[in-house]
């Protein structure tokens, strides 16, 4: 496979990633407009991959309501990412106003993994686990970034933040070795693992994904930093801000199971399909554990930040 660089000329692409629905992607290491080629499977413009420079790929509604991926370069704009003739895909000069920034990944699964930080394990007084703690979030707890987080009738005063960082998986696989798991991956992002702490502990049939799943209750955002800008995942700082309090700070590093066990670790007779997001935890801080208890309410405006990926920004609201 090859892809139009700089001047005009012909490359091989050094690396495939299979995106949405089967598109193959690729990307050139060439200066100058980048491109990534795509396939014939899907009309949907797919996943855009990582260029020289560094890069923040954000998906977004124009003023007219147009869905885009471009390149970041303000906070309300963005280098548009478009399809050309010959199938590939390219970061354009052309500069689009975002309306609103939208989650970087539809993704086709949720998984989660609980438990995954020594300190966060040490305050709620749990064991260290044997093998990474899963969980799954359903699709409607989607949410995008400065969206809110609306609290259900059904759960007040027991709604709960969680930092995270979120791996978007870009080439599928199964049974993938750790060693080649990173291979796997198309970026990261920032995710905020909302929690109704009395579903997800007595409502639900001692089954987590009840009080994980309620509408709102995964914000994803702001951007996709691609996997070859992040060489090492566990060696990330992250940090929950409340209102104007600092909740969670800690370093990926603290991270039980790092990101190459746990891809490995669920992909073990089981495919990861291209824009899978792995939520892998979070570290001490949590409200529930705090001593009296932190719960989110409405007015509340809570913030994930990560190294090199950037803020995630959330207002928190009541159902109606």
């Amino acid at each position: 496979m090859s892809v139009q660089g700089a001047h005009g000329q012909r490359q091989t692409c050094p690396k495939t990633l299979s995106g949405e629905h089967g598109i193959l992607l690729c990307f050139s290491k060439a200066i100058g407009p980048e491109t990534v080629r795509v396939g014939q499977h899907s009309e949907k413009p797919g996943y855009p991959v990582h260029h020289k420079r560094f890069m923040k790929i954000v998906r977004f509604q124009d003023l007219a309501g147009n869905v885009h991926y471009g390149e970041w370069i303000k906070e309300w704009s963005a280098l548009l990412i478009e399809k050309t003739a010959d199938e590939t895909s390219q970061v354009t000069d052309q500069v689009v106003a975002i309306d609103k920034l939208l989650a970087p990944v539809e993704p086709p699964s949720i998984l989660c993994v609980g438990l995954n930080y020594r300190r966060h394990a040490e305050e709620t007084g749990a064991r260290i686990p044997d093998y990474p703690v899963l969980f799954i979030k359903a699709a409607n707890a989607l949410n995008n970034p400065g969206d809110p987080i609306v609290i259900p009738k059904i759960a007040p005063g027991q709604v709960d933040y969680e930092c995270e960082l979120a791996v978007v998986i870009g080439k599928p696989g199964k049974n993938i070795e750790p060693h080649q798991a990173l291979d796997h991956v198309l970026g990261y992002t920032c995710a905020n693992d909302i929690s109704a702490r009395r579903w997800q502990k007595e409502g639900g049939g001692k089954q987590w994904c009840r009080g994980k799943s309620f509408d709102t209750f995964c914000p994803l955002g702001p951007c996709l930093v691609t996997a070859d800008e992040i060489p090492d995942p566990n060696n990330l700082k992250i940090k929950t801000t409340l209102n104007d309090t600092i909740m969670q700070d800690s370093t990926t590093a603290d991270m039980i199971f790092d990101v190459p066990t746990l891809i490995s670790f669920l992909s073990e007779g089981t495919t990861l399909l291209p824009g899978t997001v792995i939520l892998t935890g979070t570290p001490q801080g949590v409200g529930f554990a705090r001593n009296p208890p932190v719960f989110l309410k409405k007015g509340d405006r809570v913030a994930i930040e990560i190294e090199r990926i950037g803020t995630l920004v959330s207002p928190v609201s009541e159902e109606a």
